[in-house]
């Protein structure tokens, strides 16, 4: 007979304590499907709220895509989120490859100054952003959109630290094979920190989603807009009907939860050398 060892009493206390404060983080979630799944007919302001809908439909989310463009709204979004994830990409790891491989006067100098731009709050940059993006001709643009976050401080950090712990022993070997910088960045480098870059990956994508402040600022044109400004635009236009705009809400959303719930297990850090194969 089997004899399972129950596990202490300090642990189910843990356990419970961490149950509360997850239902806790994901009651307002539950209630936003909720309520976009509820019909005209149902309260969504009954005490105590009632997360199961008794008649659920998914007519909210059909007028709210047919009353506002927001298929455009989604296409936006994609196309700036994809576009700001791989410019950042690219010019974080290019600016952090020689902070971490090379050696040149001035380098620790540097990467601190990089560093230190993370306590810098965003609007107190955001007025001369903004002038620089007009005076570049970027108004009303994609890229007007993606321009302050085409490399930031939190991901050249975050790769110059990947970098640091890939072995010596690489990259002295492909250097006697004859490659030369870029080469080895691309060949050796950036497939050893594939777990960082993913991670920075769905960080930038988050933000750049999610992002509502900057886009408001510098977009005028409606085609434009990203998702976050047309759930605003909907809340302005259906004010009255929260399911319409709790439906527009899910749709805003659901990208982003199923992004990080196919890439999580790469957020956590793997052997650097796996990324490399012979």
């Amino acid at each position: 007979m089997i004899n399972f060892k129950k596990p202490p009493i300090q642990t189910l206390i843990i356990y419970a304590i961490l149950a509360i404060i997850a239902i806790i983080m994901l009651f307002p979630l539950l209630w936003l499907i909720s309520t976009a799944l509820k019909s005209p007919t149902e309260n969504i302001w009954q005490s105590p709220p009632q997360l199961l809908p008794s008649q659920p439909t998914l007519e909210n989310f059909s007028k709210v895509w047919q009353s506002l463009p927001f298929g455009t709204y989604l296409y936006n979004s994609i196309l700036v989120s994809v576009l700001t994830v791989s410019l950042n990409l690219l010019f974080c790891s290019l600016a952090a490859y020689p902070l971490a491989r090379l050696s040149f006067v001035g380098q620790n100098g540097i990467f601190i100054a990089i560093v230190s731009t993370i306590m810098i709050p965003f609007q107190i940059v955001m007025i001369p952003l903004y002038i620089l993006t007009v005076q570049l001709g970027l108004r009303n643009s994609y890229l007007g959109i993606i321009f302050p976050s085409l490399a930031s401080a939190f991901g050249i950090f975050l790769l110059r630290q990947a970098f640091l712990g890939i072995p010596k022993e690489i990259e002295e070997a492909a250097r006697l094979d004859g490659s030369s910088e870029l080469e080895l960045w691309w060949h050796i480098m950036l497939p050893a920190i594939r777990p960082a870059l993913v991670t920075l990956a769905i960080f930038v994508f988050i933000g750049a989603w999610s992002d509502f402040l900057w886009p408001l600022i510098i977009i005028q044109d409606e085609s434009l807009y990203t998702l976050p400004l047309g759930v605003a635009k909907l809340a302005g236009t259906f004010s009255l009907d929260w399911r319409l705009v709790a439906a527009g809400s899910v749709i805003s959303i659901t990208p982003v939860l199923l992004l990080f719930l196919l890439l999580q297990k790469y957020i956590v850090p793997t052997d650097t050398g796996s990324g490399i194969k012979g």
